[in-house]
């Protein structure tokens, strides 16, 4: 969208500068109007036929998308200056009107969809009164089946079927359920009288595209408002029972599944040869749409709800958000504040906040209250709960003072206070979650609330999320070393130099790579800023003498290898290469040598003291070798056989 873009001061109720957005944006501005979506819509129209436009309302977009069909032209890109700058606290809102325009403007990537069928067969489930109603309701739209626990309540009915049983479990999402009833009994078409029923039996399994839950009772999934086809209703109470019997009429065709999250099985931090470590992800999905597999884990697509708490907890990056992208996040905010600098704004804050009632609560504080602060920047994210510290501390990197997340009632409220606890170790004081539903109690804490100056010099948050967490606690502290609360994936590994015999089972199962050794030496070292704080080295290590400390070293040290335990290398006694530890190898002859039945003899005994090569050397020419057998036969040539028939 490159075209020029429209401006209006809502009936006069908001102070809009053409000139002044035109060179913070780079965007060539319309002369202000006041009446744009009504008595100006004619002007609105005109500049929509001379090409692709941008008009800075939100309110209207609905309006000017009518519009744009009727002329049979692009729609216009609507963004909203007005309820999130405009009607503010009086202030020049310049600067942020400037920051969200450059934002909009932003090309958003490509979302990646599965198709999901649904063809509507329908299982409800509940008792006979309510759930026969629900029937009655669907059957001429959805494929019904009713399951009753009571046998003696089931009636033959014509439109739909109705089955006795119990159900003991249910899986899947919308279009590929799949449940398993016991005791089910099924109608005996015909006959006179009461419906007769076939003998129960268990463990009948079927499957269906949507469930209907009128029982009231536990529901059938974890987080049941999150699964896709999963219909539940209290049934005493009729309102919510008939919402969600117009719900379910709606779930029949095809639906795009967004697919919310990549994961990279390789980065995955999870187990190593039988040792659990990583657990982050499987602990907080609220779905349980994550489950174990092998050394990783795998993410089922169907079932994820994009709450993004996993992409946000994950130490290495394994799962990471993809709808949007996380670098694309990363661009709008660095974008808004750029932008917000070079409109001539000073420490701005990042208000945080969901389309649905972020967006409501910010508007009704507009329309009805003081709105924003001048300096409160909002961006509008999908999930709250991925957008953890690492988010938080590229803000702070790119130039905001300070980052108020906003939740909502249904936010699922352990990730977001892990990451707060995080980011507050490495920005304290410049972070914090606002729970509250009034907006005008809203407005009043962003108007109270100072954040301190931003940082000197900002940075352009680039890379991994690592890498940008590290740039953020960079910019604002230094060469510092941070603690961190236990459970943050940065940190060192300590280790007891008396226990550690070098054995080096850390390094090999090591998902990082941050542990290594010495081909030439006996040595463990460590490279801090690759350390994920997994606890797998803690976890395999033999003696116990590996233990963690959470922190973040923001100095360059930790970017390099560190020896963080070295011994002396054993001579060979044969050919004097140096192998193994000294003084693991002298003990090891200590406890052997003429103690043991394979070590008995001296010359067994001093085999432990030889290399690789060196000891199948001497274990191949001793006495009475396993690995000998019998003499090699001589190699007969053609003299033998021609001697042999002189002598016949």
């Amino acid at each position: 969208m490159t075209g020029k873009i429209l401006i209006c001061d809502c009936l006069g109720t908001q102070t809009v500068k053409g000139e002044d957005l035109a060179r913070a944006t780079g965007r060539a501005c319309s002369r202000l109007h006041s009446a744009l979506c009504t008595d100006q819509i004619a002007l609105a129209a005109e500049a929509m036929q001379d090409g692709p436009v941008t008009i800075a309302c939100g309110q209207e977009a609905a309006r000017f998308g009518e519009l744009a069909d009727e002329l049979g032209v692009e729609p216009p890109l609507c963004i909203d200056i007005r309820d999130r700058a405009g009607w503010g606290d009086g202030n020049d809102a310049t600067p942020k009107m400037a920051a969200l325009l450059a934002e909009g403007h932003l090309p958003q990537p490509a979302a990646r969809n599965v198709d999901v069928v649904s063809e509507g067969t329908c299982l409800i489930v509940g008792e006979a009164a309510v759930a026969l109603k629900a029937a009655r309701d669907l059957q001429d739209i959805l494929a019904v089946t009713i399951l009753l626990e009571d046998a003696e309540a089931v009636e033959h009915e014509a439109g739909f079927d109705v089955v006795a049983g119990r159900l003991v479990r249910a899986g899947g999402t919308l279009g590929q359920f799949e449940v398993r009833i016991d005791a089910l009994q099924q109608v005996v078409p015909g006959g006179r009288g009461a419906a007769g029923l076939t003998p129960p039996r268990d463990g009948a399994r079927s499957d269906c595209d949507i469930i209907l839950d009128l029982t009231g009772g536990t529901p059938l999934f974890p987080a049941p408002a999150k699964r896709d086809g999963y219909l539940r209703a209290d049934p005493g109470h009729p309102a919510g029972v008939a919402a969600a019997v117009l719900a379910a009429s709606q779930m029949v065709g095809t639906f795009e599944k967004p697919l919310y999250v990549r994961v990279e099985p390789s980065l995955c931090a999870h187990s190593r040869a039988g040792q659990v470590a990583c657990t982050n992800c499987l602990d907080i999905c609220p779905t349980g749409a994550i489950l174990p597999d092998g050394d990783h884990v795998m993410v089922d697509p169907m079932v994820c709800a994009g709450c993004g708490a996993c992409s946000a907890l994950c130490p290495s990056g394994a799962i990471s958000y993809d709808a949007p992208p996380v670098d694309a996040l990363m661009r709008r905010i660095a974008t808004l504040a750029e932008t917000f600098r070079k409109a001539g704004g000073t420490a701005p804050r990042l208000l945080v906040h969901d389309p649905d009632h972020g967006g409501e609560m910010i508007a009704l504080a507009a329309r009805h209250g003081r709105g924003l602060p001048h300096d409160v920047i909002p961006l509008a994210v999908d999930t709250l709960e991925g957008f953890g510290h690492a988010e938080t501390l590229a803000a702070l990197a790119a130039g905001f003072a300070g980052v108020d997340i906003l939740l909502t009632p249904k936010t699922e409220r352990e990730a977001p206070a892990r990451e707060l606890a995080l980011s507050a170790a490495i920005a304290p004081g410049r972070v914090a979650l606002i729970d509250m539903t009034d907006p005008e109690a809203l407005s009043d804490h962003l108007f109270t609330a100072e954040g301190p100056a931003p940082v000197a010099a900002p940075a352009l948050p680039m890379g991994s999320r690592r890498q940008v967490a590290r740039l953020g606690g960079k910019a604002l502290n230094g060469n510092a070393v941070l603690d961190l609360p236990r459970g943050a994936p940065y940190g060192a590994v300590l280790v007891d130099t008396d226990a550690c015999t070098l054995c080096l089972s850390c390094v090999s199962l090591c998902p990082s790579g941050a542990l290594g050794d010495n081909p030439d030496l006996p040595q463990l070292r460590f490279q801090e800023d690759a350390c994920l704080q997994c606890g797998l080295c803690a976890n395999i290590c033999p003696e116990d003498a590996i233990t963690l400390q959470p922190r973040l070293n923001l100095g360059d040290d930790a970017l390099a290898q560190v020896v963080l335990h070295e011994e002396e290398p054993f001579a060979c006694v044969e050919c004097g290469t140096l192998f193994g530890v000294k003084s693991t190898v002298e003990k090891i002859t200590e406890k052997l040598a003429g103690k043991h039945g394979m070590f008995a003899n001296p010359a067994a005994a001093r085999m432990i003291q030889m290399c690789d090569n060196c000891r199948i050397q001497a274990q191949y020419h001793s006495q009475d070798n396993p690995f000998a057998g019998a003499p090699r036969p001589k190699v007969r040539t053609t003299d033998d056989y021609l001697s042999k028939r002189k002598d016949h």
